[in-house]
């Protein structure tokens, strides 16, 4: 296994030189395999290495004391959900597998020593986390502001476009492996507003569901619907 999920993930924003992906190739790691509702790394951690999604889905989140838990983001091949542990010391949100998921654990040492010999290696991880907060943003005004069928409508469109700018779409179909009751702990609504809420994406013939993957029908109706512009996703022009 290698980390080109990474440097895929690094090139949505970035062209990286052969130097540059040959240094984080050979950036040492653990492997290691997670099972669906596993945890990679809980809040109150004080990790010595970050974590890379290499394969299959994750989920950033937070236990509320009775329990509930919401989910703040999704992570899907290639993302490095908790890279601020670098700076900081102790996690305050935790990091689970949707799925069966293969992670990298990249230490820090390891990390800080790439960064510090390739600066815009190190431009790029810190690039990531200000994405990473303009997607908690676009997030938070969805559960404030945007209606039901919106917000779903949202998140399909989001994850389309991640996944499609890092090679994980097969034409307008991707991997959407998340259950109604995932997607209602994301966005704020009950399982039984999820569903009806897809019902009526489907009924407008926008999105297509089938077990584990999505399918967009009409790509500028659906972004209508949602009130989705990508901008937020600081994509590149030209690698979406």
């Amino acid at each position: 296994m290698t980390l080109t999920p990474l440097v895929r993930r690094l090139e949505t924003a970035l062209s990286l030189s052969d130097e540059e992906k040959r240094a984080i190739q050979s950036l040492p790691f653990r492997l290691a395999d997670i099972h669906p509702d596993e945890a990679i790394v809980r809040e109150g951690d004080r990790p010595s290495r970050s974590c890379l999604v290499l394969s299959g889905m994750a989920c950033s989140y937070k236990l509320l004391g009775n329990g509930k838990r919401q989910i703040v983001s999704f992570h899907v091949a290639g993302d490095a959900p908790d890279m601020q542990s670098l700076h900081l010391e102790v996690l305050d949100i935790s990091i689970g597998a949707i799925t069966q998921c293969k992670v990298a654990f990249l230490p820090h040492e390891a990390v800080r020593e790439l960064c510090a010999l390739h600066p815009r290696i190190a431009n790029v991880f810190w690039r990531g986390t200000l994405v990473e907060g303009a997607i908690f943003r676009e997030w938070m005004t969805s559960a404030g502001r945007r209606p039901a069928k919106a917000r779903l409508a949202h998140l399909c469109c989001e994850l389309f476009i991640r996944s499609r700018s890092v090679g994980l779409a097969e034409g307008q179909t991707i991997s959407f492996p998340v259950t109604q009751n995932e997607i209602g702990d994301a966005v704020g609504l009950s399982t039984v507003h999820v569903n009806r809420s897809f019902q009526a994406l489907r009924a407008d013939k926008l999105i297509e569901l089938k077990k584990g993957s999505l399918t967009i029908l009409n790509w500028e109706a659906l972004q209508r619907a949602a009130d989705f512009d990508p901008a937020y996703l600081h994509l590149v022009p030209g690698r979406a």
